[in-house]
Protein backbone atom coordinates (compact mmCIF):
# COMPACT_ATOMS: atom_id res chain seq x y z
CA UNK A 1 0.00 0.00 0.00
CA UNK A 2 1.50 3.67 -0.89
CA UNK A 3 1.90 6.60 1.43
CA UNK A 4 -1.25 8.20 -0.32
CA UNK A 5 -3.49 5.30 -0.19
CA UNK A 6 -2.84 4.24 3.01
CA UNK A 7 -5.31 5.12 5.75
CA UNK A 8 -4.09 8.89 6.83
CA UNK A 9 -2.81 9.91 10.53
CA UNK A 10 -4.01 13.18 11.81
CA UNK A 11 -0.92 13.86 12.71
CA UNK A 12 1.26 13.23 9.86
CA UNK A 13 1.70 15.09 6.53
CA UNK A 14 0.62 13.35 3.39
CA UNK A 15 0.12 13.88 -0.04
CA UNK A 16 -3.30 13.81 -1.70
CA UNK A 17 -2.15 11.53 -4.36
CA UNK A 18 0.51 10.13 -6.32
CA UNK A 19 -0.11 12.23 -9.00
CA UNK A 20 -0.05 15.33 -7.46
CA UNK A 21 2.70 14.11 -5.81
CA UNK A 22 4.66 13.80 -8.93
CA UNK A 23 3.50 17.45 -10.69
CA UNK A 24 4.62 18.98 -7.53
CA UNK A 25 8.35 17.62 -7.58
CA UNK A 26 8.44 18.51 -11.09
CA UNK A 27 7.67 21.87 -9.95
CA UNK A 28 10.62 21.81 -7.07
CA UNK A 29 12.99 20.62 -9.87
CA UNK A 30 12.39 23.47 -11.80
CA UNK A 31 13.25 25.65 -8.69
CA UNK A 32 16.11 23.78 -7.94
CA UNK A 33 17.15 24.27 -10.81
CA UNK A 34 17.82 27.91 -10.35
CA UNK A 35 20.42 27.58 -8.17
CA UNK A 36 23.39 25.35 -7.81
CA UNK A 37 23.24 21.83 -9.01
CA UNK A 38 23.57 19.61 -6.11
CA UNK A 39 26.59 17.22 -6.12
CA UNK A 40 24.65 14.67 -4.35
CA UNK A 41 21.55 13.42 -3.09
CA UNK A 42 20.61 11.09 -0.49
CA UNK A 43 17.88 9.66 1.97
CA UNK A 44 18.43 9.42 5.69
CA UNK A 45 16.52 7.07 7.96
CA UNK A 46 15.17 8.17 11.77
CA UNK A 47 12.78 7.47 13.86
CA UNK A 48 10.37 9.56 12.35
CA UNK A 49 10.50 9.24 8.70
CA UNK A 50 12.87 9.03 6.11
CA UNK A 51 14.66 12.43 5.49
CA UNK A 52 15.59 13.40 2.23
CA UNK A 53 18.81 15.62 1.76
CA UNK A 54 20.58 17.53 -1.24
CA UNK A 55 24.12 18.28 -1.08
CA UNK A 56 26.29 20.94 -2.47
CA UNK A 57 29.55 21.84 -3.45
CA UNK A 58 32.19 23.23 -1.91
CA UNK A 59 33.22 24.27 -5.66
CA UNK A 60 36.62 25.20 -4.06
CA UNK A 61 37.94 21.82 -3.02
CA UNK A 62 40.44 23.36 -0.20
CA UNK A 63 36.84 24.01 1.48
CA UNK A 64 35.74 20.36 1.52
CA UNK A 65 36.98 20.13 5.34
CA UNK A 66 35.40 23.15 6.74
CA UNK A 67 32.26 23.04 8.63
CA UNK A 68 29.08 23.04 6.66
CA UNK A 69 25.83 24.52 6.60
CA UNK A 70 22.79 22.81 7.04
CA UNK A 71 19.90 24.08 5.83
CA UNK A 72 16.12 24.03 7.20
CA UNK A 73 13.68 25.41 4.83
CA UNK A 74 9.91 27.25 6.06
CA UNK A 75 6.34 25.61 6.22
CA UNK A 76 4.99 24.80 3.48
CA UNK A 77 8.01 24.55 0.95
CA UNK A 78 10.97 22.65 0.54
CA UNK A 79 14.88 22.63 -0.17
CA UNK A 80 14.47 24.12 -3.31
CA UNK A 81 13.66 27.83 -1.67
CA UNK A 82 17.52 27.75 -1.00
CA UNK A 83 17.94 28.32 -5.08
CA UNK A 84 19.29 32.00 -4.16
CA UNK A 85 21.63 30.60 -1.35
CA UNK A 86 23.23 27.52 -2.77
CA UNK A 87 25.54 29.07 -4.94
CA UNK A 88 27.23 31.59 -2.58
CA UNK A 89 26.78 29.29 0.55
CA UNK A 90 28.72 25.75 -1.14
CA UNK A 91 31.69 28.41 -2.60
CA UNK A 92 33.90 27.38 -0.22
CA UNK A 93 32.46 24.87 2.31
CA UNK A 94 29.79 22.08 2.11
CA UNK A 95 26.27 22.56 2.08
CA UNK A 96 23.43 20.23 3.40
CA UNK A 97 19.68 21.20 2.39
CA UNK A 98 16.82 19.14 4.22
CA UNK A 99 13.07 18.24 3.28
CA UNK A 100 11.60 18.57 6.52
CA UNK A 101 9.03 15.53 7.27
CA UNK A 102 5.82 16.72 7.00
CA UNK A 103 5.89 19.25 4.50
CA UNK A 104 5.76 18.86 0.62
CA UNK A 105 9.25 17.61 -0.10
CA UNK A 106 10.68 14.22 -1.23
CA UNK A 107 11.07 13.06 2.66
CA UNK A 108 8.52 10.94 3.90
CA UNK A 109 7.06 11.38 7.49
CA UNK A 110 5.85 8.29 9.57
CA UNK A 111 6.00 9.82 12.89
CA UNK A 112 5.11 13.84 14.26
CA UNK A 113 8.22 15.65 14.99
CA UNK A 114 6.23 19.29 16.10
CA UNK A 115 6.85 18.33 19.38
CA UNK A 116 9.83 20.30 20.79
CA UNK A 117 11.79 17.19 22.12
CA UNK A 118 10.75 15.29 19.37
CA UNK A 119 11.63 17.51 16.50
CA UNK A 120 15.44 18.17 18.14
CA UNK A 121 15.58 14.32 18.17
CA UNK A 122 14.32 14.10 14.45
CA UNK A 123 17.21 16.80 13.64
CA UNK A 124 19.82 15.45 15.92
CA UNK A 125 19.04 11.65 14.14
CA UNK A 126 19.29 13.20 10.74
CA UNK A 127 22.65 15.06 11.17
CA UNK A 128 23.82 11.77 12.64
CA UNK A 129 22.95 9.83 9.47
CA UNK A 130 24.83 12.47 7.29
CA UNK A 131 27.95 12.23 9.59
CA UNK A 132 28.05 15.61 10.90
CA UNK A 133 28.80 16.44 14.14
CA UNK A 134 29.73 19.96 14.00
CA UNK A 135 27.46 22.08 11.98
CA UNK A 136 26.33 26.27 11.09
CA UNK A 137 22.62 25.48 11.21
CA UNK A 138 20.24 28.30 9.29
CA UNK A 139 16.68 28.06 9.66
CA UNK A 140 14.17 30.04 7.51
CA UNK A 141 10.43 30.92 8.66
CA UNK A 142 9.38 27.05 10.52
CA UNK A 143 12.80 26.10 10.20
CA UNK A 144 14.01 28.96 12.13
CA UNK A 145 11.71 27.59 14.96
CA UNK A 146 13.53 24.14 14.29
CA UNK A 147 16.99 25.70 14.44
CA UNK A 148 16.16 27.96 17.87
CA UNK A 149 14.66 24.89 19.53
CA UNK A 150 17.60 22.81 18.29
CA UNK A 151 19.80 25.36 20.26
CA UNK A 152 17.59 24.88 23.37
CA UNK A 153 17.82 21.54 23.63
CA UNK A 154 20.10 19.38 21.65
CA UNK A 155 22.82 22.28 20.95
CA UNK A 156 25.95 19.59 20.80
CA UNK A 157 26.40 19.71 17.11
CA UNK A 158 25.55 23.18 16.28
CA UNK A 159 28.58 25.48 15.57
CA UNK A 160 26.04 28.15 14.81
CA UNK A 161 22.68 29.12 14.25
CA UNK A 162 21.38 31.66 11.97
CA UNK A 163 18.16 32.38 12.12
CA UNK A 164 15.94 34.15 8.76
CA UNK A 165 12.83 35.83 10.13
CA UNK A 166 11.64 32.92 12.32
CA UNK A 167 9.02 31.57 13.94
CA UNK A 168 9.87 30.49 17.62
CA UNK A 169 10.29 33.88 19.09
CA UNK A 170 6.59 35.34 19.24
CA UNK A 171 3.30 33.22 18.63
CA UNK A 172 1.89 33.66 14.97
CA UNK A 173 -0.68 36.11 14.59
CA UNK A 174 -3.91 35.92 12.04
CA UNK A 175 -1.96 38.61 9.84
CA UNK A 176 0.47 36.14 8.93
CA UNK A 177 -2.16 33.89 7.93
CA UNK A 178 -3.97 36.44 6.21
CA UNK A 179 -0.66 37.19 4.31
CA UNK A 180 -0.48 33.51 3.59
CA UNK A 181 -3.74 33.13 1.66
CA UNK A 182 -3.58 36.80 -0.02
CA UNK A 183 -0.29 35.94 -1.25
CA UNK A 184 -1.74 32.27 -2.64
CA UNK A 185 -4.83 34.00 -4.23
CA UNK A 186 -2.51 36.48 -5.77
CA UNK A 187 -0.69 33.71 -7.49
CA UNK A 188 -3.88 33.55 -9.99
CA UNK A 189 -3.82 36.84 -10.40
CA UNK A 190 -3.13 38.31 -14.43
CA UNK A 191 0.56 38.26 -14.77
CA UNK A 192 0.74 42.21 -15.50
CA UNK A 193 -0.70 42.47 -11.97
CA UNK A 194 1.88 40.28 -10.37
CA UNK A 195 4.68 42.94 -9.71
CA UNK A 196 2.87 45.51 -8.18
CA UNK A 197 1.28 42.75 -6.31
CA UNK A 198 4.70 41.27 -5.17
CA UNK A 199 5.78 44.73 -3.97
CA UNK A 200 2.84 45.37 -2.24
CA UNK A 201 2.41 41.89 -0.35
CA UNK A 202 6.80 41.92 0.11
CA UNK A 203 6.24 38.02 -1.73
CA UNK A 204 8.59 36.69 -4.33
CA UNK A 205 6.81 33.76 -5.11
CA UNK A 206 4.72 36.09 -7.20
CA UNK A 207 7.73 37.33 -10.00
CA UNK A 208 9.59 34.52 -10.13
CA UNK A 209 7.65 31.59 -12.49
CA UNK A 210 8.92 28.72 -10.84
CA UNK A 211 8.64 29.83 -7.49
CA UNK A 212 4.92 30.11 -8.51
CA UNK A 213 4.11 26.93 -9.61
CA UNK A 214 6.16 25.58 -6.54
CA UNK A 215 4.15 27.05 -3.98
CA UNK A 216 0.67 26.40 -6.23
CA UNK A 217 1.69 22.47 -6.50
CA UNK A 218 2.33 22.60 -2.96
CA UNK A 219 -0.94 23.79 -1.32
CA UNK A 220 -2.57 21.68 -3.61
CA UNK A 221 -0.88 18.66 -3.24
CA UNK A 222 0.00 18.28 0.26
CA UNK A 223 -2.04 18.34 3.49
CA UNK A 224 0.36 19.84 6.92
CA UNK A 225 -0.74 18.17 9.71
CA UNK A 226 0.50 20.11 12.64
CA UNK A 227 -0.47 22.96 14.94
CA UNK A 228 2.13 26.11 14.82
CA UNK A 229 4.84 26.00 17.29
CA UNK A 230 4.65 27.74 20.52
CA UNK A 231 7.31 30.38 21.02
CA UNK A 232 10.22 29.87 23.29
CA UNK A 233 9.58 31.81 26.47
CA UNK A 234 12.49 34.13 27.85
CA UNK A 235 13.58 31.60 30.22
CA UNK A 236 13.88 29.29 27.59
CA UNK A 237 15.76 31.71 25.50
CA UNK A 238 18.45 32.60 28.32
CA UNK A 239 19.44 29.00 28.06
CA UNK A 240 20.71 29.63 24.16
CA UNK A 241 24.73 29.58 24.55
CA UNK A 242 24.92 28.69 20.82
CA UNK A 243 26.45 31.43 18.46
CA UNK A 244 23.48 33.14 16.91
CA UNK A 245 22.79 35.14 14.38
CA UNK A 246 19.08 36.97 13.77
CA UNK A 247 18.05 38.08 10.07
CA UNK A 248 14.58 39.95 10.28
CA UNK A 249 12.59 41.66 7.45
CA UNK A 250 11.87 45.01 8.27
CA UNK A 251 8.03 44.18 6.92
CA UNK A 252 7.98 41.12 8.42
CA UNK A 253 4.44 39.75 9.67
CA UNK A 254 5.47 36.80 11.28
CA UNK A 255 7.09 38.96 14.25
CA UNK A 256 7.93 42.32 15.57
CA UNK A 257 11.16 43.11 14.26
CA UNK A 258 11.60 46.19 16.33
CA UNK A 259 10.47 44.36 19.46
CA UNK A 260 13.00 41.28 19.11
CA UNK A 261 15.90 43.25 17.68
CA UNK A 262 16.22 44.34 21.31
CA UNK A 263 14.82 41.31 22.78
CA UNK A 264 17.08 38.30 21.43
CA UNK A 265 20.69 39.74 22.17
CA UNK A 266 19.09 40.89 25.53
CA UNK A 267 18.58 37.10 26.69
CA UNK A 268 20.93 34.97 24.36
CA UNK A 269 24.80 36.04 25.55
CA UNK A 270 26.74 37.59 22.47
CA UNK A 271 23.55 36.59 19.96
CA UNK A 272 23.37 39.36 16.46
CA UNK A 273 20.69 40.75 15.35
CA UNK A 274 19.47 42.81 12.22
CA UNK A 275 16.73 44.39 10.00
CA UNK A 276 16.86 44.10 6.67
CA UNK A 277 14.84 46.94 4.63
CA UNK A 278 12.38 46.29 2.02
CA UNK A 279 11.78 42.99 2.56
CA UNK A 280 9.29 40.91 4.68
CA UNK A 281 9.15 36.75 5.42
CA UNK A 282 11.90 36.13 3.21
CA UNK A 283 14.85 38.08 3.28
CA UNK A 284 17.26 35.83 1.68
CA UNK A 285 15.14 36.15 -1.28
CA UNK A 286 14.78 39.38 -1.82
CA UNK A 287 18.58 40.51 -1.09
CA UNK A 288 19.82 37.11 -1.60
CA UNK A 289 23.65 38.39 -2.16
CA UNK A 290 23.65 40.38 0.82
CA UNK A 291 22.25 38.37 3.28
CA UNK A 292 24.53 35.28 1.85
CA UNK A 293 27.45 37.48 2.31
CA UNK A 294 26.33 38.24 5.76
CA UNK A 295 25.91 34.88 6.98
CA UNK A 296 29.36 33.78 5.49
CA UNK A 297 30.75 36.43 7.32
CA UNK A 298 29.34 35.91 10.75
CA UNK A 299 29.96 31.90 10.12
CA UNK A 300 33.70 32.86 9.03
CA UNK A 301 33.75 35.01 12.56
CA UNK A 302 33.02 31.73 14.64
CA UNK A 303 35.25 29.59 12.83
Amino acid sequence: MSETTARPRPDVGRYVSDAWRERHFAACDAVHALGAPAVAEQDVETSFGTTHVYRYGPVDPSGADRTPVVLVHGAGSCAAMWYPNTPDLSADRPVYALDTPGDPGRSVQREAIHQPERAARWLDEALDGLGLDRVHLVGSSYGGWLALNQAHLAPGRLASVTLLDPGGLEKVGLRFFVWIFVSLFATLAPKRLRPRLAAWLAQPVLVVPELRSMAWTSARAYRIRRPSPLPLSDAELSTIRTPLYLVLGKRSLILHPQRQLERVPRLIPGARAEIIGDTGHGPQIDHAQEVNGRMLAFMESVD
